[in-house]
């Protein structure tokens, strides 16, 4: 498994999702992957890995994660749930806010039956792509804890993936490291020590809704 970053330690604003898009994927250029295939993680995820599909001329999907908040705290990610049944745990932040494993598993069934109708809104009736044998690259805004990407990361590989590439423009140094561990290589732009949030490094992050989602699915010529 392999990092490798872009940016640097310098302090770094992306205008939005598009502009960080095109710069992961100029990025992601030289890596000669040969039939890869982009996979967004909605919402916020998709309008960069747009871009990078575009760039590399490859086919775009969704990987549909959700993260499995803390009771109190449901910003507060304690693990992710995907498609084809993944779950992915943090044990050391669930010891942290007193959540047991029944009660994850109870949180975990909730988040599993919302991954399904996302999965279902976002595509309008078309099938998944196939990923067994392709490099699959998982794109997000950023990595905070990386719970999610941890998630995605594992949904890949289930689902046949040769290589996994995790690819965002910006991401706390930690959280790439944890993946660097799971993934084949992880593409981060830039690692601040001072990583405060994903938003914080752009400029404009407003949200991304289901209707984009499915707009940029749509434009993808790829597909």
């Amino acid at each position: 498994m392999s990092t490798i970053g872009g940016i640097g330690s310098r302090t770094r604003v992306f205008r939005d999702r598009c502009a960080a898009g095109r710069e992961l994927a100029a990025a992601l250029v030289p890596l000669g992957l040969d039939n890869p295939i982009v996979l967004g993680l909605p919402r916020g995820g998709v309008p960069v890995a747009y871009e990078v599909a575009q760039r590399l001329g490859a086919p775009l999907d969704v990987l549909v994660v959700r993260k499995v908040g803390a009771p109190d705290q449901p910003e507060l990610a304690i693990g992710a749930v995907g498609a084809a049944g993944v779950v992915v745990a943090d044990e050391a932040t669930m010891a942290l806010v007193g959540v047991g494993h029944d009660e994850f598993a109870a949180l975990a069934r909730h988040e599993q039956m919302e991954v399904e109708r996302r999965d279902r809104l976002f595509r309008e009736g078309l099938p998944p792509l196939d990923l067994r044998g392709r490099h699959a690259i998982l794109v997000d805004d950023g990595l905070a804890t990386g719970a999610t990407m941890r998630a995605a990361v594992e949904v890949a590989r289930k689902l046949g993936a040769a290589e996994v590439i995790v690819a965002v423009p910006v991401g706390a140094p930690e959280a790439c490291a944890k993946l660097a561990e799971r993934a084949d290589r992880v593409v981060c732009l830039f690692e601040p020590d001072a990583f405060v949030a994903v938003g914080y490094w752009y400029e404009d992050f407003a949200q991304t809704d289901d209707a984009e989602v499915r707009r940029l699915l749509l434009l993808n010529p790829a597909r």
